[in-house]
């Protein structure tokens, strides 16, 4: 046990200290509660312990998220005619980094604290990890209307996947719309057909 402690403290520093592209390791697809506990469980908390999440996890997370799950390209989530143009981003207290669904790595983009800037209330300052949901909105939808449909309908299923598995694991987890977009704009490094839909935090419940 104490082994497997340190373990798990060691891959948190790797995490939280690299600028370099983190490769994550593979999901436990065989861990977790059936899912009809974690429907039963499911729930938004925005209570958070202020300390790393192990690497497993968060490699889980990320591919709750938007990992692909089908050797044909497909994801854990839905888009719709499959344009896939969602992209994920995590927020830790050390850096920004871009997830490639591809590789199941982290890409680091920015260095530094930016949580408190992911969202208006209080508890983004102290959760663990942010996930932000980013839409490529010139890959989908014709119209304004359609093109926010498809960019929330895309960041609300890969959200659902994080809270499901937080349930499965003992985590916090709440989604937030009152995100501050011109400024993630500019952390998250987008281009400018590309917005932030929503910020998720999540970790250890306080």
């Amino acid at each position: 046990m104490k082994n497997f402690a340190i373990s798990i403290a060691v891959c948190c520093i790797t995490f939280a200290a690299s600028a370099q592209e983190i490769t994550l390791p593979k999901p436990d697809l065989a861990s977790g509660k059936p899912l009809m506990q974690c429907l039963s469980l499911r729930r938004s908390a925005r209570n958070f312990v202020n300390k790393p999440l192990p690497l497993q996890i968060i490699s889980e997370i990320m591919f709750a998220a938007d990992g692909i799950n089908r050797p044909d390209g497909h994801k854990t989530v839905p888009t719709a005619m499959n344009r896939q143009n969602q992209t994920i981003y995590a927020v830790t207290a050390d850096a920004v980094y871009l997830y490639n669904n591809k590789k199941h790595s982290l890409v680091p983009v920015n260095k530094g604290d930016f949580r408190r800037d992911c969202g208006m209330q209080p508890f983004h300052r102290t959760a663990p990890l942010i996930i932000v949901f980013v839409s490529d909105t010139s890959a989908i939808g014709k119209t304004p209307a359609e093109k926010a449909l498809y960019s929330g309908n895309h960041a609300g299923s890969a959200s659902q996947n994080i809270y499901l598995y937080a349930a499965s694991k003992g985590l916090s987890t709440v989604i937030c719309g009152s995100i501050k977009k011109d400024i993630l704009k500019k952390i998250l490094k987008l281009k400018n057909s590309q917005e932030a839909v929503f910020a998720q935090p999540i970790g250890f419940p306080r």
